[in-house]
């Protein structure tokens, strides 16, 4: 699958456009990489589909309300993730962009007082399938393309605004989170 450069906002002229697409062009199979960075991800249609996807799940949960910016407040940075999604042989299921918390420039006392991770070990899930395995369960399998798991924050956490997403209208402002994000303690 080729991925396909999305059209400029603004009319560029044929000339920067061939140049821009012969300085990256960029053929996607699932052997190759994710992108890195914001800006190279947001060039291609597919990425930019599944970063607006994820800002709307944020926006839809009221992961966050925007906020003067004070001085006194630790900001914490934020950054988006990409991977490419495979079915079982090997082809392009969806492209999943993430947006995490820099955490580890929070500061406890400040910003978190105690850290949780609600993972689950192994044999905890090996011993689920063994006893469904046994009773004669059926076992389905699913793929949640937003699953907020992390509960309400106690603590007061701010985020600069997300990359590409800035309000026009409050460039200044800070998000206080109210959930939790991946990445922060």
């Amino acid at each position: 699958m080729v991925l396909r450069l999305r059209q400029p906002k603004t009319a560029l002229s044929t000339a920067t456009a061939v140049a821009s697409a012969v300085s990256f062009s960029w053929v996607v199979s699932p052997s190759s990489h994710d992108p890195l960075v914001f800006n190279d991800a947001n060039r291609y249609e597919a990425w930019h589909s599944a970063i607006c996807e994820e800002i709307q799940a944020l926006r839809a949960n009221r992961t966050w309300t925007l906020v003067s910016f004070h001085p006194s407040m630790n900001v914490v940075g934020s950054r988006w993730v990409y991977k490419i999604k495979c079915r079982s042989d090997g082809s392009i299921k969806r492209y999943k962009a993430r947006l995490v918390a820099r955490g580890f420039t929070q500061q406890e006392g400040i910003d978190y007082s105690e850290t949780f991770s609600p993972v689950i070990k192994q044999a905890t899930v090996r011993l689920v399938f063994f006893i469904a395995v046994s009773c004669g369960w059926k076992i389905h399998q699913l793929d949640i393309h937003n699953a907020f798991l992390n509960g309400v924050l106690d603590e007061e956490v701010y985020m600069k605004q997300p990359l590409g997403f800035v309000d026009s209208a409050l460039p200044f402002h800070v998000c206080r989170l109210h959930k939790s994000l991946y990445g922060l303690k």
